[in-house]
């Protein structure tokens, strides 16, 4: 499953700017080859556009960039979702598979003793913004990585929300006709479903 730039920003925290600054700076390239428009994101980098996003709180970007250039320089190549990082002092460290974190900036490959937060759950971004919970992203919605490609559902169903969405668009079903095609859907499911697509477009300009 592909993700598009608005439902990007809406579940990494990055926001389209920092999206665009970071496809520009090599920070993260989207892994989904796409030859023109729309551009689209992976479940993974996603994934990791929360990581950094949540760094980005606490620590600039020349040490996210030191970060990643650390774990290059030790070999590890892999999709940067496949390594857990997290602020620690004024260091950002790696989590390795034993267990044992290792500073990656200010003294790389140090071993360190660290706390480790989830970066599935809320927090907030740079720019004072509540990012939601990867799980949960809206009211009735859920995210499985293994459901769908991760693309956002109505809880407890294979349904992506859009489906639900573009049903009710410009008030043209009711969340309770909604039922009538997918019965498993309650009328707050459908409501929330429309509220999280229209959280996803840009703001009009002043």
């Amino acid at each position: 499953m592909a993700f598009p730039v608005p439902l990007t920003s809406k579940l990494s925290g990055a926001t389209r700017a920092q999206l665009q600054h970071w496809r520009r700076t090599d920070i993260l390239v989207p892994e989904v080859r796409s030859t023109g428009r729309p551009l689209l994101y992976s479940f993974r980098d996603i994934a990791a556009l929360r990581a950094f996003a949540k760094l980005r709180h606490e620590a600039s970007l020349q040490q996210i960039r030191k970060a990643l250039n650390s774990l290059h320089a030790m070999d590890m190549f892999e999709h940067p979702s496949a390594y857990k990082l997290a602020r620690e002092g004024d260091s950002i460290v790696l989590q390795r598979g034993d267990g044992e974190p290792v500073d990656l900036v200010r003294h790389p490959g140090q071993l360190l003793i660290a706390n480790f937060e989830d970066i599935l759950g809320e927090f907030e971004n740079v720019a004072g913004e509540r990012v939601v919970d990867l799980r949960r992203p809206g009211r009735h919605l859920q995210v499985e990585p293994d459901r769908l490609g991760g693309w956002p559902t109505i809880e407890g169903t294979r349904i992506p929300f859009d489906t639900i969405a573009d049903l009710m668009s410009g008030g043209s079903m009711s969340p309770a006709q909604v039922a009538y095609y997918y019965p498993e859907v309650t009328p707050e499911a459908a409501v929330s479903a429309l509220e999280f697509a229209d959280s996803l477009r840009e703001p009009a300009a002043a």
